[in-house]
């Protein structure tokens, strides 16, 4: 399918499927330890606030370390992030009170 439709030839690409999941499960792991990580060791509203202001803090730093690549002002980049993920969060919390769900 990879060579009909790209154009692309699989076995030049080169990579493995393992070598991909393991970076996947890597990369996952990371994002989630700032959200998490507080619902470990507090609970209530103390987790809920930690957990925000350690993922704004995350978001914040990861698109100030996107401006080594982009060549961006870091308070640009860091903000722009910080909003756009925090839109995310919002959205997705906004879906589940929509339909319903509650957590704790």
């Amino acid at each position: 399918m990879t060579r009909e439709e790209l154009g692309l030839d699989p076995a030049e690409l080169g990579g493995s499927a393992w070598e991909a999941a393991i970076t996947s499960f890597f990369l996952f792991f990371c994002g989630a330890i700032a959200p998490v990580a507080p619902f470990l060791f507090l609970s209530g509203a103390t987790a809920v606030v930690t957990s925000l202001a350690a993922s704004g803090l995350a978001l914040f730093a990861t698109g100030a370390v996107i401006t080594l690549m982009t060549g961006r002002g870091v308070l640009f980049s860091g903000t722009r992030q910080l909003l756009i993920g925090m839109a995310a969060a919002g959205v997705t919390f906004g879906i589940g009170r929509l339909i319903g769900i509650s957590v704790g």
